[in-house]
Formats: structure tokens, sequence, C-alpha cells
């Protein structure tokens, strides 16, 4: 028989599927686990795990030690599938066939789960989890960090969507997107589900430590592709005609400290060169380290030219009680909210009047600092967790 879910009386496991390969632990810097252990800290926040037991499906051997918010379900799968597997994936799918080879990829997870207690399978950014759908006795839940249907047709994308209970977006903007692949009588499957933030975690640095510096503190935080802007900020910051600025850009274009400089980030470093205020360049950060540095900060820049559907760094920049400056793209504007200063992408003069307007106004900086602590604590994980909770409970799980 089939139940629907009762926040008081059923019992339904969560089965989290992420990226085969992807860690499920703080040493890596990669948004979707990160989610993940947010919302299973929700879970529990709310006192909601005895009902939804929050379970994360990872492969052997990734890193350890994980995150301890969600019980971890271990497969071992192959390696991922090499260009010509996914090219051959591509034909197929515009021929209306399925992806051979990321089903060979996903398949030992899935398997891993099949013989499970009936729950809700929540592929993350994983449309092919949806194409298993009646191979086991769970219902499948889409969750979209970003535009996974981008280079999919039409056809797939309807077929995929027809076979996920429901499509959970991460904002309004990336709903929008997802909204534009599939046709208008499934579009009631979509909701929103905002990342949350964690609060505890990401908060102020102690009063002992919140001296006015003699400089302001500016940061970039994250991957340094361009996609994510950091040249935009060496470029504003080259025009600020002050002295008073201690500029760091942090990450490296992936998540190891320790790979080469890309060709990208060695013309950042050449480009910073002209920089009137000093800019120090730092390598990848992983997420144990990220809070305390957050707290070294004053302002943090967002600059990203590509449509960031949720960037999880704006909240935990408003939870530390930074100035947060981001670029006005995809759905960065509903995580700042009132809470800081939108600027145009791709534009070093906006950025540039923006850094210069926070630098020489301390009521702003005040003012700013109180709506990004107000708003944080108003958008935690539990927050996001019961947003997440009331689309579980529409789901009819066979018993």
């Amino acid at each position: 028989m089939s139940a629907t879910l009762s926040r008081d009386r059923t019992v339904c496991p969560i089965y989290h599927v992420i990226t085969p390969g992807d860690h499920f632990s703080p040493l890596t810097g990669s948004a979707i686990p990160t989610v993940v252990h947010g919302l299973a800290t929700g879970a529990r926040l709310a006192g909601d795990t005895a009902k939804f037991p929050q379970n994360v499906v990872v492969r052997v051997g990734t890193f350890t030690p994980r995150y301890r918010s969600a019980n971890a379900i271990e497969f071992r799968g192959p390696d991922y599938p090499s260009f010509a597997h996914r090219a051959a994936d591509t034909a197929r799918a515009r021929l209306g066939l399925s992806r051979t080879a990321a089903r060979r990829y996903y398949a030992p997870a899935i398997t891993r789960i099949q013989t499970a207690r009936p729950g809700i399978i929540v592929g993350h950014n994983a449309p092919i989890v949806a194409d298993f759908a009646g191979s086991h006795h769970h219902e499948t839940v889409l969750y979209a960090h970003n535009d996974v249907f981008r280079t999919y047709s039409h056809a797939e994308a309807e077929r995929i969507a027809s076979g996920a209970s429901h499509i959970l977006c991460v904002s309004e903007s990336l709903a929008g997107e997802i909204r534009s692949h599939i046709p208008p009588s499934l579009h009631y499957r979509i909701r929103v589900v905002p990342n949350g933030v964690d609060t505890a975690q990401f908060s102020p640095p102690p009063a002992s430590e919140t001296s006015a510096p003699a400089l302001l503190r500016v940061l970039f935080l994250g991957r340094t592709i361009p996609e994510k802007g950091a040249d935009t900020l060496v470029d504003a910051v080259a025009l600020l005609p002050r002295d008073d600025l201690d500029t760091r850009i942090v990450g490296s274009h992936g998540f190891d400290a320790h790979a080469p400089l890309s060709a990208y980030e060695r013309r950042l470093r050449e480009r910073a060169a002209d920089a009137r205020s000093s800019i120090r360049f730092i390598p990848f950060v992983d997420r144990i380290r990220l809070p305390r540095l957050l707290q070294t900060a004053d302002v943090l820049v967002v600059p990203s030219r590509w449509s960031e559907p949720s960037t999880l760094t704006i909240g935990e920049g408003l939870a530390t009680g930074l100035v947060v400056i981001a670029a006005r793209v995809g759905g960065i504007p509903e995580v700042i909210g009132d809470a800081g200063l939108l600027v145009s992408p791709d534009d070093p003069m906006e950025l540039c009047s923006a850094l210069a307007r926070v630098a020489s106004d301390r009521t702003l900086r005040a003012d700013l600092r109180h709506r990004a602590l107000t708003r944080s604590h108003k958008r935690d994980w539990e927050w996001a967790w019961n947003r997440f909770a009331d689309v579980l409970t529409d789901i009819r799980v066979s018993r």
C-alpha cells in the first residue's frame, strides 16, 4: 500500500545521492555535500531525524572524516565516465534513449539502497537518478543546485521530470530556468528550497577581536576560475585611488591547494601588480578553516559573472557579519536581500565605486552588518530544512 507522509507519525528515510566520487567531508569545498550536511543538521535542529532519518550514499574511498550529520551508506563503483562515453551519452539522448554511461556510473549507488527501507531518494544534481524510477520501491526527488537540464533536449528533460515526484530548486531564478526546459503540465512539480547557513559555525569574531583595523580587509573566496570573476575585483582595486585596503583572493581553480596555477591564476597575479592597494593570493581553504578565515575580513566580494543559482558563500559571509558586495546575477539577489550591496557583473568601475562607498562610510558598514546578521539568523539550515520537509510530506511512499 502507499501512505502520505506525516511529520507526526510516519518514519521515512531520506537517501541523499551525491555525485559518485564526491566527498561528504569538510575537507572539500564542494557545495552539494555542504548542502546535504546543512539539511541533515537542520533536520536534527527541528527534531525531525526520527521521522526522516538522514542517509548519504557515498563511494568507498572518499575523504574522511565525514560529516556526522547523516549516516553514510557506502558503495563501490566505476570511475567517472570518459569524454568518449559522455559524448556517446549525448548522442543517445538526442535519439530519445537513456544515457548508458551515466546510468552505469550511478547504478551502484542506487543498487546499494534498493533493498533498504522504503523512503525518498534525493538525487542532487543527478537527473539520471530519476531514470531508475520503477526499478526500486523508493520515491525519487531531483534536487537541482544549478541548471541540470541545460544540455538536455526538451523530450529528455520531460522524460526525466516525469520520473521525479518533485524537482527542488535552490532559488526562484533557477526554478525559472528549469521551467523553460519542461512542459507546463509538469511545472507543478517544481518547488524552491533556498540554501540555509550554519549560524553556529559561522558567526562574528569574539568582541575581543573586533577593534577597528587600520586597513579595510576585503576578501574574495571561491574557485579562481573566470566564471567567479576574481579578475573583476582585482581590476576594481587597481582603479581605487586609496591605499587603505588589504585585499585577499582565497581559492584555487579546484579544491586542491597544491595544484599548479592555471593560466587564469597566473594572469590574476600579473594584473594585481598594477593595484595601488595590497592584493594577496591564498590557495584553497577547506571548510574546517573557513569560519575563522571569514572572521578576519570586513568585506566579502562575490563578483560572479555567471548566473550563480544560490551561492553558499554569501550566506556564510552574512552570518559572520561582513559587508557583502555581490554581482546582480542569477539567484544572488534572492540570497542577499537588503543585507548587502549589488553591482553589475563584469563591471570593475561599479565595483570600485561600491568599495569606495563602503570604505568611507562607517555608518553604512554598521547598518549592513546589522542587516546581515538579522537576515542570516532568519535563514539558517533549520529554516531551509522546514521548507524541504514541507515537500517531503506531500510525497506518497509505498509500504
